[in-house]
């Protein structure tokens, strides 16, 4: 099974590098090393998968839960780290309790859901704050906090390829559902959806992206990766499938001219790629067709004229 995966890999990588063979030798360059090549098909995957996933955070207004899920799984990555485990299950495990925790209180208890991200993000938070400051070491826990893609190796990128499988598959299976869900959950559940299990799904499927997402642009960073791509999107399309392609193509835009930025100015990746996607927010904000500020601003203006 291992060899397998192995094997998809080393395909996905021979692919890429035939595309990167069609480019320029100034942009083809820096792919000439291994390490490279890893960072950039782990970008294209973080950025395609959180692009996707975006839409849904910004359509049903769960930024301070994106936020709260990726600060929330910092106790069980120092966790594994103590206990030998791989970061990505102590990560996930975390990430998933909180989730629930989140639910449980809103569901059972007279407080909002904001209050209850509120107390579940901080505890969480804090914990794994006091976790990491009695170990020693902690320099591979700041890549995590920060994101270090040019430091990806073949374990991580397997695991960021299956989440991201995972991920995306479950989008495409579920587009329907997650549909009807995210623009009116009363009329989903006349239609006998279960909205419970679509909700507490979407979380676990945020919790994986950032999971998958932690080697790439650190856990701090991660929530911007979650919103800005869907944010851009919104202004630019108002269906919801254009909206996932534009996110999509803003997420990896974002990734892979971030990552060309860490090489060429030896600037921290993470940091990078979120400026990156910030500008195309930037971009669009000004310049989007119809909601747009010129574009408001023209029509503004017509319609004086008009009067």
């Amino acid at each position: 099974m291992v060899e397998r995966f192995e094997g998809v890999i080393d395909f996905l990588l021979g692919v890429l590098m035939v595309l990167i063979g069609l480019l320029p030798e100034v942009l083809a360059e820096p792919f000439e090393y291994q390490f490279m090549q890893r960072a950039l098909l782990t970008s294209i995957v973080v950025g395609l998968v959180c692009g996707v996933l975006s839409c849904f955070v910004v359509l049903k207004r769960w930024a301070l839960l994106g936020d709260a899920i990726s600060h929330a799984v910092l106790p069980g990555v120092a966790i594994a780290y103590l206990l030998g485990w791989p970061f990505f299950i102590g990560a996930f495990i975390a990430g998933a309790l909180t989730s629930l925790g989140i639910g449980f209180i809103e569901r059972t208890t007279r407080l909002k859901s904001d209050t209850a991200i509120g107390i579940m993000f901080t505890a969480a938070f804090a914990l794994g704050v006091v976790i990491i400051g009695q170990i020693a070491t902690s320099t591979h826990l700041m890549h995590v906090l920060f994101g270090n893609v040019l430091g990806v190796d073949r374990a991580a990128l397997l695991l960021t390829l299956v989440a991201g499988a995972v991920a995306l598959l479950t989008v495409a299976l579920g587009y329907k559902a997650l549909f009807a869900y995210t623009f009116d959950e009363v009329h989903a559940q006349a239609l006998g959806l279960n909205t419970a299990a679509i909700h507490y799904g979407l979380i676990l499927l945020l919790t994986l992206t950032i999971v998958a997402s932690l080697e790439t642009v650190g856990i701090i960073l991660v929530v911007a990766m979650l919103i800005i791509p869907g944010a851009t999107a919104y202004l630019l399309s108002d269906r919801l499938a254009r909206m996932i392609v534009w996110s999509a193509m803003c997420g990896v835009t974002a990734t892979v001219s971030g990552l060309y930025l860490a090489y060429y100015f030896d600037l921290a990746s993470g940091g990078a790629m979120v400026l990156v996607a910030a500008a195309l927010f930037l971009l669009a904000f000004l310049l989007a067709p119809r909601h747009g500020l010129l574009a408001q601003l023209w029509q503004r203006r017509r319609a004086v004229e008009g009067g």
